[in-house]
């Protein structure tokens, strides 16, 4: 009976120390796994810039060495081109071939640690700020350049928005699949403010700190919208993708004079593909409408 007795006790102490691990692996191993890759070095190479592009090289104000492909525009506004998360320039080479075809000039350039831009990557955009500074400080140097908007996918439509409160020469910007980049800014939706639903974020995010000594961007998402109001704003959200569309949709309750298009039955930044005529008339028509009318 005792030998029975102390077979159980052992038993409901390994169940106890599986149920401890199996937390500490879902709570704090598997932000960390995450913190990883949000900082692990890109490998992808970038191809010949398309056609009347040239490649140039941008200087942050933290003397990073930033690639970027750039055509002069037909129509005095120029367009700063950001890619996503997962990939450079590259991925935007048929955007920016789009814009350049209606006559607005193109900066796409490489966040720090893509492709042959110098720095370290950071995949949530933490630094972007700088970036766009560059291509600002680059752009207002530049003879034909009368206004400045910019287009961004992802991880580059949340660089934009983040950048907009501190430079309002950017007068248009269209974010297409925009979320958020921090835990301040994930809370910003009243589903995921319960502490159940975002210890994983705050993990996250302290982690990403710690391995890479970035500091969370500021302002928040919402409140650089909020203070932009020298900027108008064209969001793009994918229909198959609720958290997604909830997050486009209070951007557009903070600036009510924005544009929010729901595109039905893609996933992210799936609507150039999926319908690229008439993104390209809502995306092209919106810039024509913010950039050159008088």
């Amino acid at each position: 009976m005792r030998h029975l007795l102390s077979t159980h006790k052992r038993l409901i102490r390994l169940i106890g120390i599986l149920i401890i691990l199996s937390i500490v692996a879902v709570y704090i191993g598997l932000p960390t796994v995450m913190a990883l890759t949000v900082i692990a070095p890109e490998a992808h190479a970038d191809g010949a810039p398309p056609d009347r592009f040239a490649m140039i090289t941008l200087m942050t104000d933290d003397n990073v060495q930033l690639a970027a492909w750039y055509a002069e525009p037909q129509n005095g506004a120029a367009i700063i081109l950001v890619h996503g998360a997962g990939s450079g320039r590259e991925s935007m080479r048929d955007y920016a071939t789009m814009l350049q075809e209606n006559g607005f000039g193109v900066l796409a350039l490489n966040l720090r640690g893509y492709g042959d831009s110098e720095g370290r990557i950071n995949r949530l955009g933490w630094n972007g700020t700088q970036d766009i500074s560059a291509a600002i400080a680059y752009l207002s140097g530049r003879n034909g350049v009368e206004i400045i908007g910019g287009l961004g996918v992802s991880l580059g439509g949340e660089v934009l928005l983040g950048a907009t409160s501190h430079y309002p020469i950017i007068r248009a910007v269209v974010a297409d699949g925009a979320t958020y980049r921090s835990v301040n800014e994930y809370t910003t939706l009243p589903a995921n403010r319960p502490l159940y639903r975002n210890f994983t974020q705050h993990v996250f995010s302290f982690m990403v700190t710690v391995l890479s000594g970035d500091i969370q961007p500021e302002p928040p998402l919402l409140e650089s919208i909020q203070v932009a109001d020298n900027t108008s704003f064209l969001f793009i959200a994918a229909g198959n993708e609720d958290s997604e569309v909830a997050y486009n949709h209070l951007f557009h309750e903070t600036m009510p004079d924005s544009s929010l298009w729901i595109i039905p039955d893609v996933g992210h930044t799936g609507g150039f593909n999926h319908i690229p005529d008439e993104y390209e008339d809502r995306v092209i028509g919106f810039f024509n409408q913010v950039l050159l009318t008088p």
